[in-house]
């Protein structure tokens, strides 16, 4: 069977969000993308629910359940009691004719199931043979014991969940039928796997089979059906639903990673006895499930939803034997490498975090301390460039060697024309001494603003504007670049101050040239016209060469 979360790579956005929300850090990232890591992924759909891109994709069996509708078998649906949550005013009877309407044989409530499953428990704690019993309705909270807490998971209750024991009931009076769950659960999808549930809808899932249909679910009130365990799929529900035995158990509910896995930490460094432990993945227990908090999340609404429709007596059902209801966890305890003091501390030098104080612990690339980040890299389901401020810094020392080594000055501005950053070379330039010295001061204090105003006027780069500062006794060429999307200008600063007293120099050399030139051409036309007087010759042609001599060289001075 294919994954039940796979990953849009296209869609993925490298924004670490998934890994931040992840209690179990089951995601690697390489190559800028997120990849699910399947063997440590407990399902509990918080990935999902929080990529802004919606990279992260629910395995789809629509289609399946569609070919299951068009068989000659039964189809029954089993819906979860968070129903009352996802459609609220519409009670178990509507969502029945709406999955009838759709193609399914018959419907029923999953809180059967639960009432079977909550009687078992009620068992277990009167046997009292357990120190420790945990709830093992979570398929999420399972797969986090039997991953990362295997030592705990004869712990466990050893009977299986109500979707489960629903199914199992289902077929105990219909053997041909086919059993759907519908729910809001993602790890569903996956432990159905090998029992006699046949496939699994989301709630979105039905919906969405329902809406091409054309099929809406009818608002029904007044419905008086018994149904204890339809609390269920709210937190403390499971406990609410029970008739506890006076065995000496605590009976304690709590739900969402965080309480969970601590929950699990406290019962592994043998701090909890003599505990009955209703436990949750999802915060707010099923009603807030992947599903429910990814489109339709109202925590307190949906808690009144489904306490309102909690009935006094429990299902009619008969109960199997414990023997039919058992289940067995298997611990696949997770081969993690584990790094060295000194090969973390190389990773965290890597990072630029040398020492205590250096360790931000800011979160942004998803683990909660730059130790756990360091051994994540070690491990290889991270890498460094996840690191915000090591890559903020380790950009900011690129660009000021760039800047602090380029000829030219540079000096950036806002649009109020407030100095924000200048480089090296400017600050000779202008014979700054510290940077602090002008950083936030209106740029008129070392240039002219005009150039700046005409930039942020017109939009258009001014372009080798060469001008004397006497403020310096230097020619600066300017060119001055408007970066709208950053709301910034860029003046590049080239000191001409060299090639222009060239320039003068050579003008000066030629304005002399000549002059003395001019003087040579009186001097030999007054000597050839007396010389042409002597000889009784005209001096025309002789002026004429002459004069555009001359011209030639004023032309050559300009």
């Amino acid at each position: 069977m294919p994954s039940v979360l796979n990953l849009k790579k296209s869609n993925c956005k490298n924004c670490h969000r998934c890994i931040r929300k992840c209690p179990v850090k089951s995601i690697r990232f390489t190559g800028h993308q997120a990849h699910i890591i399947s063997d440590e992924c407990i399902l509990c759909g918080q990935c999902f629910v929080v990529c802004p891109q919606e990279a992260k994709e629910i395995i789809d069996d629509r289609e399946r359940v569609s070919v299951m509708l068009q068989s000659s078998a039964p189809v029954i649906a089993s819906f979860d009691p968070s129903f009352y949550a996802c459609w609220e005013d519409c009670g178990a009877n509507s969502v029945r004719k709406a999955l009838i309407e759709l193609g399914f044989t018959d419907a029923e409530e999953t809180a059967i199931g639960a009432t079977i499953v909550k009687r078992e428990y009620e068992r277990l704690l009167r046997e009292a043979e357990q120190d420790v019993i945990i709830t093992s309705s979570c398929a999420s909270l399972n797969l986090l014991v039997e991953k990362h807490f295997p030592e705990l998971r004869q712990y466990l209750a050893p009977v299986v969940s109500p979707m489960i024991a629903h199914a199992m009931d289902i077929k105990r009076r219909m053997p041909e039928a086919k059993v759907v769950f519908i729910g809001p659960c993602v790890a569903k999808k996956q432990e159905y796997e090998g029992t006699c549930v046949d496939a699994v809808l989301t709630f979105e899932e039905f919906d969405q089979m329902r809406i091409s249909a054309g099929i809406e679910i009818e608002h029904e009130f007044g419905e008086s059906f018994p149904g204890r365990a339809r609390s269920f799929p709210v937190t403390g529900g499971i406990i609410r639903s029970m008739d506890i035995p006076d065995t000496g158990y605590q009976c304690i509910a709590t739900n969402g990673p965080k309480n969970c896995m601590n929950a699990l930490n406290d019962l592994k460094n043998g701090n909890i006895h003599k505990c009955f432990l209703e436990l949750a993945m999802c915060d707010g227990s099923c009603i807030e499930g992947p599903i429910m908090e990814k489109y339709i999340n109202s925590p307190i609404r949906h808690i009144y939803s489904v306490w309102s429709n909690v009935g006094k007596e429990d299902f009619n059902v008969p109960q199997p034997e414990p023997e039919q209801l058992m289940t067995q966890y298997i611990g696949t305890p997770l081969k993690k490498k584990t790094p060295s003091e000194a090969e973390i501390r190389a990773i965290l030098s890597k990072l630029g975090k040398n020492t205590k104080g250096d360790e931000l612990n800011c979160g942004s690339c998803g683990y909660n301390t730059c130790r756990d980040k360091a051994i994540a890299i070690y491990r290889g389901t991270a890498d460094y460039s996840m690191c915000l401020p090591f890559i903020m810094d380790k950009a900011e020392r690129f660009s000021n060697k760039i800047l602090n080594n380029m000829p030219s000055g540079v000096v950036v501005v806002n649009e109020d024309l407030e100095v924000q950053q200048l480089n090296r070379t400017a600050m000779k330039m202008m014979n700054i001494s510290h940077e602090s010295d002008i950083m936030g001061d209106s740029v008129v204090r070392i240039l002219d603003t005009a150039p700046f105003f005409t930039c942020l006027e017109t939009g258009k780069t001014v372009k080798k504007l060469r001008g004397y500062f006497s403020d310096y006794e230097k020619y600066f060429e300017q060119t001055i670049v408007y970066d709208r999307s950053s709301k910034i200008l860029i003046d590049i600063i080239s000191d001409v101050t060299e090639e222009e007293e060239e320039s003068m120099r050579r003008k000066a050399i030629s304005q002399q040239t000549a002059e003395i030139t001019n003087n040579v051409i009186e001097n030999q036309m007054r000597i050839v016209q007396e010389i042409a007087s002597l000889l009784g010759e005209t001096t025309a042609e002789t002026k004429i060469a002459l004069t555009r001599l001359k011209e030639s060289l004023s032309l050559e001075e300009e």
